[in-house]
């Protein structure tokens, strides 16, 4: 009886969790696209100076209160539907969407890593680097969004 309630509430309420499942997602690429520039910004920063300091607290504070809170919520109502929409699992395009979010997914651990590399002080990577990755948040998104709207499979 509960569970039919929730689900019933769930889909009265469709829609907001459609919106707060996209603004989650929102916050989470724009730090997704953020991060990496920081990470550009602190190779050049020489060990140990008040910028590099300044950096890693930056990068800490962004990967802790914005990406991954914004990850987790766009996770929590991404489920939600599709938990109320089993059959979007059975769409080609669901598929490649989701196995964009992994990726994406795997870029968010890869950023955390370098982030505490970069908190050691023992980063070896270059600007050029960070550069070439700070792009790969963009080709997943454009992949996410043109399956979802688009849908061309």
């Amino acid at each position: 009886m509960m569970g039919l309630i929730v689900t019933d509430f769930l889909l009265a309420n469709y829609l907001w969790l459609k919106a707060f499942h996209i603004i989650a997602v929102i916050s989470w690429m724009a730090g997704m696209l953020y991060l990496p520039r920081l990470y550009v910004y602190h190779v050049k920063a020489t060990k140990g100076s008040e910028l590099s300091e300044t950096l890693k607290v930056m990068e800490r504070r962004l990967l802790r209160f914005i990406i991954n809170p914004a990850m987790i919520v766009a996770f929590v109502f991404g489920g939600l539907m599709l938990w109320l929409n089993p059959d979007l699992f059975q769409q080609p395009w669901m598929h490649t969407k989701l196995t964009a979010v992994i990726l994406l997914t795997a870029v968010h651990g890869l950023y955390a890593r370098w982030r505490k590399q970069f908190e050691r002080d023992a980063n070896q990577h270059s600007e050029k680097f960070y550069r070439y990755w700070n792009e790969v948040p963009t080709i997943l998104m454009i992949i996410i969004v043109v399956m979802v709207v688009v849908r061309p499979l």
